[in-house]
């Protein structure tokens, strides 16, 4: 039936007096039937008239800025020659709408995510929107009506993706009438744009020329051959699976390509080691040509080979050939999807050329069984120790921890939307003129020259001040009312009060800001008291001769804002708390926290209730309820040094940081006898220990970085009354923030990037902001608004070349 005639007849059966839709647009009766007396129409030319009527109707309401809408559906994205899922759901509530633009015949397609009554999102959400789509109606988006399992739905390329890739919004619930309405506004308003005339004299014809026929699908070219399969080595048997995975898609016109030139002298040092695991994979290398994906290289057997104790190879080999031999680290970023059976990492080549791959594995055996031997070998790498020393809950433990797939949200965190981000996806890129209006508005300001470089950041709650130690100097920033940073003070040559100089090590504002509390690494055993008024340091307070301090907290997450004068420390294998006013030693002996063995305590942090979360070197956090007592909740340790800890002010999550990754945990015990409770206060079932979400970098996003990764301690914005909403941190030239709402919901991949001009020293928002972020570089200060930070892309995130840096510049953990 032709497209006019096929509209009208649904009109004309739906209601003979006006338009009722379940979109949620303006209603527009229908023309009446002529009278008798009126000049007689003809069948077909009355249906024209009447339907061409409606549209004038709507078409020509200059107030009607929204011209059709499908109040409900699902958007997809479609990848039908990607290695990832072919089908991503984007949002599973929306609405799609025709709207008017400023521009004379340019219109929108907008499909924007519904929440649920109670859902909506708050006015502190982002400025930048991730739930609505906005599409340009263009000849060029392909546009064509198709089904989907029965249901009206509408097609359209994604023209920033791959080739092939689409959008699919599925119209459940919309009646014929609706449905073939809003096809018609939608060619309407590609005819305008295209002509640049109103479409009211449209012919049938012309808007059905409009319609994107798509060519006759292609036989699919048979896979490449792959390498003839020998024995796996035996290896422990893999975990039971619980959940299902999609197929790997079928492959078309597969190239074939050759290895990297470096891959053979690589592979020279361990070509005749013994193999730890042996299984068939497809090997991927990320590629910025012609398009920014993971791009199929070889069918290949992937390795991990034995070079020495404790030195391990990842390696790739095609028919005796090898593709790579990589030298097993933290350094290599590896990421884990049991979803898509993958798992990526990042390579730094000696010539500092950083190169991101990936292995697809056949089935989910073949997956648990390569990343149980990794896990392993990385683990052994980390700790020079034996995989054996730790108990096999621990180890199991480990391997979980690795998992990226972010298909489980924390507790009590619902999101309607069943968007999986995929662990391969097509790096978006972003509009430059947006990243230029929401970059700083000033220039960064510095200390005059004192000698050193920035170290360490302190945010005052009062008055705007930050502090950064830079030596054996002080720097004391204001913010202005013009939302810049100046310079306002130096206090100058530390001295203690036997006038010795020093450098501080960690400090810390107390008492209401009107003190700072410094670490003094000549003197471990002691901390000394500084009068920010006078730039003074007026005392020394001396902890015990056989304890050294290596770490400091508020009694409480926001003390610094009261007089509480107490203070809380750490030595290597002691928790305890620390009182000035006592005299002789400052240490409060009943409670102190003392273990036998060597528990090298790195980090501490506190709630807003004074709970304590301390790390280690070795990698275990505990959950204390008070000092003096044993830890109610001890996590196992990863295998890598934390060397940084911070919690919400409800003692709800926890941040940990490690150098190449950073680890969430909800405190919330989920299940048994303590259910509700918070694993400060009580502690967890032993078969039932948070499994904390790891946030990494992605390998390609690395890649562009320049290979490396060094976390700065990583932080929540945090004030009395204010939520917290992003995690921030930094590494090289970088500062990185996680939208914390979002990783909560398992969007383990949602963070923006902002680069500088040096190295990244400290950064930290400012008391009680989640807008304004603190960042020292090395020898300059800025003070940056969240929003400048964007998604990162090739553009964002690439080195000038004549500022790439060696390895060790940008490698700042102290382990």
């Amino acid at each position: 039936m032709p497209l006019y005639s096929s509209l009208f007849y649904s009109l004309y059966l739906h209601h003979c007096g006006q338009w009722i839709s379940r979109a949620r647009i303006r209603t527009y009766p229908l023309p009446l039937p002529p009278r008798e007396s009126e000049v007689i129409i003809t069948g077909a030319s009355r249906q024209m008239f009447m339907l061409k009527s409606l549209f004038s109707r709507v078409w020509n309401d200059p107030n009607a800025s929204e011209l059709a809408q499908l109040s409900t559906g699902q958007l997809y994205l479609v990848r039908p020659n990607s290695i990832k899922g072919s089908r991503e759901c984007i949002y599973n509530d929306a609405m799609a709408t025709v709207r008017r633009t400023p521009t004379e015949h340019h219109f929108h397609l907008v499909v924007t995510k519904v929440y649920a009554e109670g859902d909506e999102p708050t006015l502190e959400e982002d400025d930048e929107s991730e739930d609505e789509r906005v599409f340009l109606l263009d000849e060029a988006l392909e546009f064509r009506s198709s089904a989907f399992e029965g249901t009206s739905s509408f097609q359209w390329a994604d023209l920033d993706g791959d080739e092939g890739d689409f959008f699919e919004f599925v119209a459940i619930g919309s009646n014929a009438p609706t449905a073939a309405f809003f096809e018609t506004s939608i060619l309407k308003a590609m005819y305008e744009r295209k002509y640049l005339r109103s479409s009211d004299s449209a012919t049938e014809t012309e808007l059905a020329a409009l319609v994107y026929q798509p060519p006759p699908p292609t036989k699919a070219a048979p896979e490449s051959p792959k390498a003839k399969k020998t024995a796996p080595v035996q290896s422990p048997s893999p975990a039971p699976v619980t959940s299902s995975v999609p197929p790997t898609p079928v492959k078309s016109e597969i190239q074939p390509k050759a290895p990297p030139p470096e891959a053979e002298s690589q592979s020279s040092q361990v070509s005749e080691r013994p193999a730890v695991v042996d299984e068939e994979a497809q090997l991927y290398l990320w590629e910025s040509e012609p398009v920014e994906q993971f791009a199929f290289q070889a069918g290949v057997r992937a390795y991990i080979v034995e070079n020495d104790e404790f030195d391990y190879y990842l390696t790739a080999i095609e028919n005796g050939t090898y593709w790579l031999a990589h030298p097993i680290s933290e350094d290599l970023s590896g990421r884990w999807s049991k979803n898509l059976l993958s798992f990526t990492w990042t390579h730094l080549s000696q010539e500092g050329v950083a190169s991101s791959w990936c292995f697809r594995f056949p089935d989910v055996a073949a997956f648990q069984r390569f990343q149980r031997e990794y896990v392993r070998c990385v683990w052994e790498v980390t700790n020079k120790a034996s995989w054996g020393k730790i108990k096999p809950d621990e180890q199991q433990y480990a391997i979980d921890a690795f998992d990226f797939d972010p298909d489980t949200e924390m507790h009590d965190v619902s999101d309607e939307e069943e968007d999986v981000e995929d662990e391969l996806s097509t790096v978006e890129e972003e509009n430059s003129e947006d990243e230029e209006e929401s970059d700083d508005e000033h220039g960064p300001v510095r200390m005059p020259d004192a000698g050193g470089k920035n170290k360490l950041l302190a945010n005052g709650y009062k008055n705007g001040l930050s502090y950064i130690a830079r030596g054996k100097n002080i720097g004391v920033f204001r913010k202005t009312q013009d939302d810049s940073l100046e310079y306002a003070a130096t206090i100058s040559k530390l001295l203690t009060p036997q006038g010795k100089q020093f450098a501080p090590k960690k400090m810390m504002l107390h008492q209401q800001d009107a003190t700072l509390v410094l670490m003094n690494e000549q003197n471990p055993n002691a901390l000394y008291q500084m009068d920010i008024e006078t730039g003074k340091v007026v005392e020394e307070w001396k902890i015990s001769d056989h304890l050294e301090i290596n770490s400091m907290a508020p009694d409480s997450k926001f003390a610094q804002m009261t007089p509480q004068q107490t203070l809380v420390g750490t030595s290597h294998n002691a928790l305890f708390r620390i009182d000035p006013r006592v005299s002789g030693d400052k240490l409060v002996d009943s409670e102190y926290k003392q273990y036998a063995t060597k528990a090298a305590f790195s980090s501490v942090t506190t709630t807003d209730k004074g709970q304590l979360a301390v790390a280690s070197e070795k990698g275990d956090i505990r959950l204390f309820d008070s000092i003096g007592k044993n830890a109610k909740t001890a996590l196992p340790a990863l295998g890598d040094p934390v060397i940084g800890v911070d919690t919400t002010a409800d003692g709800r999550y926890v941040v940990a940081t490690c150098r190449t990754y950073l680890l969430l945990i909800d405190t919330l015990i989920g299940e048994g006898r303590y259910a509700g409770s918070l694993g400060f206060d009580r502690s967890f079932p032993a078969n039932a220990k948070p499994m904390p979400k790891r946030l990494q970098l992605r390998p390609e996003h690395v890649g562009y970085m320049g290979g490396l990764v060094s976390f700065t301690p990583a932080r929540f914005n945090s004030g009395p009354e204010s939520e917290e909403q992003f995690i921030v941190t930094s590494t090289g030239n970088f500062v990185i923030a996680w939208d914390f709402r979002k990783v909560k919901k398992g969007r383990l991949d949602r963070y923006d990037i902002k680069q500088y001009e040096q190295q990244v020293m400290a950064d930290d928002f400012r008391m009680g902001d989640n807008k304004d972020i603190v960042v020292a570089l090395s020898d300059n200060v800025h003070l940056t608004k969240k929003q400048a930070l964007v998604k990162p892309t090739r553009q964002s995130l690439a080195t000038p070349t004549n500022s790439l840096r060696s390895r060790s510049d940008i490698v700042n953990a102290p382990y």
